[in-house]
């Protein structure tokens, strides 16, 4: 496993990951630390690399994120965006939409989205979906075809059976467990 260090320079650099590498039982005669790189020659677990991440911070040194998690992130952030401006944006395939902002073939990103985070881009727009609808029924303002209409839902129908999958309940009835919830807030 090769392990790429930003700004390490010098080899006072050198020193403090070789120390930071033996303060967590990572440094063996299997470890090669030179400028820039430290190659491993076993695989060692994501929650070690988050302990050697924080050590290395505190020495103004930075391992940088994965490319793959960079990649999700921006897909995670896309999809966010494109859910809380959805009533300014006109209403795209968020394939199409997510292909051509991240220059990548989609099912590439697809399986990739798939992979590291265990579920689908579909399930992960559709949660947020949901939840921006449960913000919007909070609100109170709105009501739920408009809110179906904002989230470019085909219908009220399609809105309020995606949000009984997700949250086990009807829209209908959490817009009335939160009514409950304030007049019991007022009668206190």
């Amino acid at each position: 496993m090769k392990l790429h260090i930003k700004y390490m320079v010098s080899d006072r650099c050198k020193v403090l990951v070789q120390n930071e590498l033996t303060s967590l039982g990572l440094l063996s005669e299997y470890v090669m630390v030179d400028l820039g790189t430290v190659d491993l020659h076993k695989d060692i677990t994501d929650i070690q690399v988050e302990e050697l991440k924080e050590k290395l911070n505190l020495d103004a040194l930075q391992i940088p994120e994965d490319s793959k998690n960079k990649l999700i992130d921006k897909i995670k952030r896309l999809i966010t965006d494109m859910i809380n401006s959805a009533e300014e944006q006109p209403k795209v395939n968020y394939s199409v939409y997510i292909s051509e902002k991240l220059g990548y073939n989609y099912n590439y990103l697809a399986n990739l989205f798939s992979e590291v985070k265990g579920i689908t881009i579909q399930q992960f727009i559709i949660i947020h979906k949901i939840e921006k609808a449960k913000q919007l029924l909070f609100i109170d303002a709105l009501t739920l075809s408009e809110i179906a209409h904002r989230l470019h839902y085909s219908s009220v129908a399609h809105l309020s059976s995606q949000f009984k999958k997700v949250t086990g309940l009807s829209p209908s009835f959490y817009k009335h467990l939160k009514d409950k919830r304030e007049s019991v807030l007022e009668n206190l």
